[in-house]
């Protein structure tokens, strides 16, 4: 508990202060949260919270995440009293260039940050990720009454998090595997942007998540007792989740502007913040933080450096094996065999030549790695047999047990992708999950913040073209390639047969600050590899597969399922005594990160280009003037007969060619 010589009141004040001080100074931000929720962070972080300033990478701390993230100054509020590092000057920087304060917290910015939040219903989302490795990897670790793995996550959301569609996929979800060390504290101030949020969120809010399956809680978030009363039933409460929802007066201590959105997302304005020292009997000047308040602070921080050295000595406790077994998967260690283990699986199938989907591929590298990699968790949404992505390998998690290596998200896209998220934060997952390609529309926020995050998550997306035929233009992904190629720090991946899917699958298990996405198709490809190499060609993002002549008239390029039909139009050229070269390129990314010889090796200045790829072709345009593919909705019939109609055919390729070598 907090010391009495410094009230509670006074402790939570230092928060308002350099949440309201940090806004003005930036002259933009939003005070508005972290005034209203000053009380609730103070006592969880005094009392609750197990954490180390020292180590905030702790692996067994407690996790807080921020999903309202536009409230930031509260946690780097929070964070400066307790002795992270981050300093008042740091927090004297708020929202300026390169800072450890920007102005929505930030992953790898700011030490003690979790996740990176703002997109508001992301990090509640990230939360049941965070609460589902911690379950998981406890089932794993925890035996003979040593809790290696045993810590809560803890979640501020704002009513704008629990209004986005997210937050009903994954609080549904969370409810149905019982994360019972999952507390989610509503802030229930009835203010948004515009205004009183009662006349669009009408919502029985705590009925909805009593639904779910979740513990639901409400105090008054200015009570102290209230609140730590709220918070113990939640640490009490083991087969459900909960929720506290805390009443909350956004603003508070502001005399003209609490309780009403001009507090949310503006400063208060010098005038009005001398009125809320007045009311708060703060008369310090901005940023100043009485050394006694400080001091008190601080105390509370410097309680992690005893319980983390309390859970290194239960750790010591344990057997080596285990010990070692946490070990190898916080640093991916048993990455090291992973280079070994595919290129005996390359060789095997150089030997072999299966014609397969590239679903089914990428279903065996599952099987193979995970054997090695026991730290890959993966899932999909609701099509684990169309994707492919549950092997015999895959043990399903459920509420009745957690020691498993497989989650059915549901129809959760948005939902599965997010989590994901917060499996990779966690540490010492590497997550996968699987959809169809036309809905990672549905995951594309947070792809996007995966790789703004830099997180090694996996997406597996089948039925990655026009190729899935019957089932038709809903369902058939024009724009979604280039789309997720428009993602920076996105290594999108689409392989043509087993070897490169082995290879894609290498890259994306080894990268360390890059997530991946691999598009796969529904029908068989032929085994295309000439020959077998331990060199991962996918690697360098293109390599050249076939080539006619020493000068070619014509370079075809293509990926997936179309390295097929260039080939076959390579063959017919020949016929009509007409050199060309053939390139897969796999991933575009990976790709134009390659030296200038290297491109120039692959692909000729001299020679005439052609890509083709069933897709829209905007992604392809850097290569070449003269792409194929699809610029309108697909169609629903037999795969042949739709790429007939799309004219991707190795008729037409060879036609095009003869056009453009004539030029």
């Amino acid at each position: 508990m907090i010391e009495q010589a410094v009230s509670r009141k006074q402790s939570a004040n230092a928060i308002r202060a350099l949440s309201m001080d940090a806004v003005q100074k930036a002259k933009s931000g939003h005070p508005g949260a972290p005034m209203g929720m000053a009380d609730i962070a103070q006592v969880l972080w005094c009392d609750f919270l197990k954490h180390n300033p020292g180590d905030p990478n702790w692996f067994n701390r407690d996790r807080f995440v921020l999903s309202n993230g536009h409230g930031s100054m509260l946690i780097y509020s929070l964070l400066h009293l307790t002795g992270y590092d981050l300093s008042n000057e740091d927090l004297q920087q708020f929202r300026q260039f390169d800072s450890k304060t920007p102005g929505h917290p930030e992953y790898g910015y700011t030490p003690g940050v979790e996740t990176t939040t703002g997109p508001l219903g992301q990090g509640l989302a990230n939360g049941v990720g965070m609460a589902i490795a911690e379950k998981t990897l406890a089932a794993q670790f925890n035996r003979d009454g040593h809790e290696v793995i045993d810590h809560n996550t803890y979640v501020f959301a704002g009513d704008g998090c629990l209004m986005e569609g997210i937050s009903h996929e994954v609080c549904s979800l969370a409810g149905t595997l019982g994360l019972g060390k999952l507390i989610v504290f509503y802030d229930d101030n009835g203010i948004s942007i515009d205004g009183e949020v009662e006349q669009w969120f009408a919502d029985d809010t705590g009925k909805r998540f009593e639904a779910y399956g979740w513990q639901v809680l409400s105090v008054d978030g200015h009570d102290p007792e209230a609140i730590s009363d709220g918070i113990k039933q939640g640490i009490n409460e083991r087969a459900r989740p909960t929720l506290i929802s805390c009443k909350t007066i956004i603003g508070f201590g502001s005399p003209n502007k609490s309780g009403k959105s001009s507090s949310h997302g503006s400063p208060l304005g010098d005038e009005e913040i001398s009125l809320v020292r007045k009311k708060l009997k703060w008369p310090h000047t901005p940023f100043e933080i009485p050394d006694d308040i400080l001091k008190t602070w601080r105390k509370i921080g410097e309680k992690g450096i005893t319980l983390e050295k309390k859970w290194i000595s239960v750790l010591n406790k344990k057997n080596s094996k285990i010990k070692k077994k946490l070990d190898l998967i916080q640093n991916n260690l048993n990455l090291k065999s992973l280079d070994s283990l595919i290129n005996a699986e390359k060789e095997k199938f150089f030997k072999e030549k299966p014609s397969k989907a590239t679903r089914e591929c990428s279903s065996m590298t599952i099987e193979v790695v995970t054997k090695l990699l026991p730290e890959i968790i993966g899932g999909s949404a609701d099509l684990s047999g169309s994707n492919n992505t549950k092997t015999k390998n895959s043990k399903v998690i459920s509420s009745k047990d957690f020691n498993g290596n497989y989650i059915h998200y549901g129809i959760r896209e948005h939902g599965m992708a997010a989590a994901m998220n917060g499996l990779a934060l966690y540490g010492g997952l590497i997550p996968y999950g699987g959809t169809f390609l036309i809905f990672s529309d549905y995951c594309k926020p947070s792809i996007r913040l995966s790789a703004l995050m830099g997180l090694k998550v996996i997406y597996i997306f089948s039925h990655d073209s026009i190729g899935l035929g019957e089932d038709g233009p809903t369902h058939q992904p024009i724009e979604q390639l280039a789309g997720l190629r428009a993602i920076p720090n996105l290594n999108v991946f689409r392989p043509a047969d087993m070897n490169e899917t082995l290879e894609c699958w290498q890259v994306a298990l080894k990268s360390k600050n890059t997530p991946s996405a691999i598009a796969l198709s529904r029908q068989k490809l032929p085994y295309i590899n000439p020959s077998h190499t331990k060199e991962n060609k996918s690697e360098l993002g293109a390599y050249i597969i076939n080539t006619t002549a020493q000068n070619n008239s014509v370079t075809l390029i293509a990926s997936g399922s179309e390295v097929e039909l260039a080939l076959q139009a390579q063959k017919d050229l020949k016929e009509i005594n007409i050199d060309s070269k053939v390139i897969s390129m796999p991933c575009q990314e990976l790709f134009n990160q390659q030296s200038i010889s290297y491109k120039n090796e692959i692909i000729d200045k001299d020679v005439p280009v052609i890509t083709i790829e069933a897709s829209c072709v905007n992604s392809w345009e850097k290569y070449s003037k003269n792409n194929m593919g699809v610029e309108t909705f697909g169609e629903s019939a037999p795969f042949k007969e739709v790429y007939q109609h799309f004219n991707l055919t190795s008729a037409k390729i060879v036609e095009l060619a003869k056009k453009i070598i004539k030029k």
